[in-house]
C-alpha cells in the first residue's frame, strides 16, 4: 500500500498545502491566505505566526479521514530570499522581511564597496542585490540595535516552520544559496562575503541537502499540525528549486520554462553557469550535487494580465457568455494575427527586468503601431514579445548544452498559441506537462518521499507528471522569428536612453 507523503508551499499570497501518495497521485490540496505588509515603497514583511498557523490548519484538513500512521513524512517548498530572525528557543524577534523587501540599498552599495561584483558573482552565482537576505540581516545589524543582539541564527521562511516542528535550525543548500553569502560551488557559507558584510557566519544556520531529515515532530508541535510524533520531517527547499523537480528538470541538460506572472528558464546542471554578462544566476539544485541555473523575468502574465485589465476588458461579459475564459478569447484573437503581428513589437519590461536586462529603468513598449493593427495584433504582440525576452536567457543557458527539449508548466502556458510560438521562437520540442501549477508542490513531495526512503531517487517524478501536449517547431518560422529577435534587440538598445530619462520624470 503507498505511504502518504504532505507538501507545503509557503508562498508570499499563503501556503498551499497537498497530500500525494508515493504512486503519484495528488490527494487533496488545501491553500490558506495571508497577508503581506507593503509600506515605505520597498519594505515587505509577514508575520512568522501567520505562515505557522497556515501550516498547521493546511495539515489538519488534508488529514481528514486519512490513516496518519501511513504518512512517511513532509517537507516544505517556500519562498527564498527572506530574512527570520530568531533568538536560541526559535521565537522570531521581529516580523519577516521576506524576498520583495528592498530596503537593504545602503548594506548593497557597501558590498560593492569591499567585493568585486565579479568575484562576488563567481562565489554566489547570484549579483549582488539588496533582494537578498544578507543584504536585509545588514540592514537589520545598522537599524536595529535593539534587536541584533539577541538574534540567534537567520533563517529562511519554510526553515522557521522546520525549527518549530523539530526544535533543528538548518537549511538546505538551495535556500542557502539565495542569501547572496554562500559558495556555491563548495557549498559552505562564504568567509570571503560575510567579511566584506563585517556578519559572523555563527548567525548561519547549518546548510544540509534537501533530503536531509531536519528531525522528527515532537512535543506540542504534533498536536498543533496533527501529525503523529516521530513523523519526519524533510528539509526540502526553495520554490523555484522545488519547481525545477516537479518540472522533471532532473537529469543533466534537462530544461523548464515557467510561464506565470513572472517567467523563468531553468535547466539541471552539474556545474553552476557563470555568465560573463551576468544575465542569469545559479541556485544550488534539490537533487545533491546538481544545480539550477536559472534567469527570471519580471512581466510575463503580468504583461498579458495588463492587456487584459486594459484593452480586454469588454471580453468579460463575453466569456461568462460562451463559458470560456478570457484567456482564452485573448489568445483566440491573438492567433488569428499573422507571425511578427503585422509589424508590432513589444518589450516587456513593465516593472524593471531583472534578468537578462537587469535595468530597473526600462519600460513596457510598444513599437511599430499603425492605425490599421488590432488588438489581435497587440495580443500577440504582447507574447511574442516575452517569448523573445526569454529567448536572452536561453541563448544563456545554450553555451553550456544542446537543449533540444522544454517541459512547460504555468497558467500563461495552457494557450496553444503559446506554446507554438514557443516551439518556433526557441527551436525546441515543447513539452506541455498535464499539471501546470503544482510543480513546486510535487518537488518538494519527491523530496520528502527520497528524504524517508520511500522513494528511490528524484527520477520518482515519471510517477506524478506525464507530458500532455507536445509541439514541434516550425523552421520556417524558426527564421523569421531569427529576424524578429534582432529588431526587438535593437528596440532594446535604442531606447536605453530614453528609458533612463523617463524612469526621473515626476520623480
Amino acid at each position: 500500500m503507498p505511504h502518504y507523503l504532505i507538501a507545503h508551499d509557503l508562498g508570499t499570497s499563503g501556503d498551499k498545502a497537498t497530500l500525494f501518495t508515493t504512486d503519484g497521485t495528488l490527494v487533496r490540496s488545501i491553500t490558506t491566505a495571508y497577508d503581506t505588509h507593503f509600506f515605505n515603497s520597498t519594505w515587505a514583511e509577514q508575520d512568522p505566526d501567520i505562515w505557522w498557523k497556515a501550516v498547521c490548519d493546511g495539515t489538519h484538513a488534508l488529514l481528514e479521514g486519512i490513516d496518519r500512521s501511513m504518512v512517511a513524512a513532509m517537507s516544505f517548498s517556500g519562498q527564498m530570499m527572506g530574512c527570520v530572525p530568531v533568538d536560541k528557543t526559535g521565537h522570531a524577534l521581529r516580523p519577516a522581511m521576506i524576498w520583495a523587501d528592498q530596503r537593504g540599498q545602503a548594506q548593497e552599495k557597501r558590498l560593492r564597496e569591499r567585493i568585486s561584483e565579479t568575484d562576488f558573482y563567481h562565489i554566489t552565482g547570484h549579483r549582488i542585490s539588496a533582494s537578498y537576505s544578507l543584504e536585509k540581516l545588514m540592514w537589520i545589524r545598522d537599524n536595529e540595535p535593539e534587536v541584533f543582539p539577541s538574534i540567534f541564527k537567520m533563517l529562511q521562511p519554510k526553515d522557521y516552520i522546520i525549527h518549530r516542528l523539530t526544535g533543528s535550525f538548518v537549511t538546505d543548500y538551495s535556500d542557502a544559496s539565495g542569501t547572496n553569502c554562500f559558495d556555491l560551488r563548495n557549498l559552505v557559507w562564504s568567509e570571503k562575503i560575510l567579511q566584506a558584510a563585517d556578519i559572523d557566519g555563527s548567525l548561519l544556520p547549518d546548510a544540509c541537502p534537501s533530503t536531509h531529515i531536519a528531525g522528527e515532530v515532537y512535543g506540542a508541535a504534533a498536536d498543533a499540525c496533527g501529525l503523529p510524533s516521530g513523523t519526519p520531517i524533510v528539509i526540502g527547499g526553495g520554490d523555484g528549486v522545488c519547481a525545477a523537480v516537479g518540472a522533471g528538470s532532473v537529469k543533466t541538460g534537462d530544461t523548464f520554462n515557467y510561464l506565470g506572472s513572472s517567467a523563468w528558464i531553468a535547466m539541471t546542471s552539474d556545474a553552476p553557469v557563470f555568465d560573463p554578462e551576468m544575465r542569469t544566476y545559479t541556485w544550488a539544485h534539490l537533487i545533491p550535487g546538481k544545480y539550477s541555473p536559472n534567469g527570471t523575468m519580471q512581466a510575463a502574465g503580468n504583461s498579458y494580465q495588463f492587456m487584459r485589465r486594459t484593452i480586454c476588458r469588454d471580453l468579460e461579459a463575453q466569456a461568462k457568455a460562451c463559458g470560456k475564459s478570457v484567456y482564452q478569447l485573448m489568445n483566440e484573437e491573438a492567433a488569428a494575427s499573422p507571425l511578427g503581428a503585422n509589424g508590432l513589437l513589444y518589450l516587456p519590461y513593465l516593472l524593471g527586468e531583472r534578468s537578462p536586462r537587469w535595468n530597473s529603468e526600462a519600460r513596457g513598449t510598444l513599437i511599430g503601431l499603425k492605425m490599421e493593427h488590432t488588438r489581435g495584433d497587440i495580443l500577440r504582440a504582447c507574447i511574442e514579445g516575452i517569448l523573445m525576452n526569454l529567448c536572452i536567457i536561453l541563448d544563456v543557458l545554450r553555451t553550456e548544452t544542446d537543449i533540444r527539449e522544454i517541459n512547460l508548466i504555468g497558467g500563461m502556458a495552457k494557450g496553444g498559441i503559446v506554446q507554438q510560438i514557443l516551439a518556433d521562437l526557441y527551436g525546441v520540442r515543447v513539452h506541455r506537462l498535464n499539471w501546470l501549477d503544482e510543480a513546486t508542490s510535487m518537488g518538494a513531495a519527491v523530496a520528502a518521499g527520497v528524504g524517508a526512503g520511500v522513494l528511490p531517487d528524484f527520477t520518482a517524478i515519471d510517477r506524478f507528471v506525464k507530458t500532455d501536449v507536445t509541439v514541434e517547431p516550425d523552421q520556417d518560422n524558426r527564421r523569421r522569428y531569427r529576424e524578429l529577435r534582432q529588431m526587438f534587440e535593437e528596440s532594446y538598445q535604442a531606447l536605453l536612453e530614453t528609458y533612463h530619462h523617463l524612469s526621473s520624470w515626476n520623480a
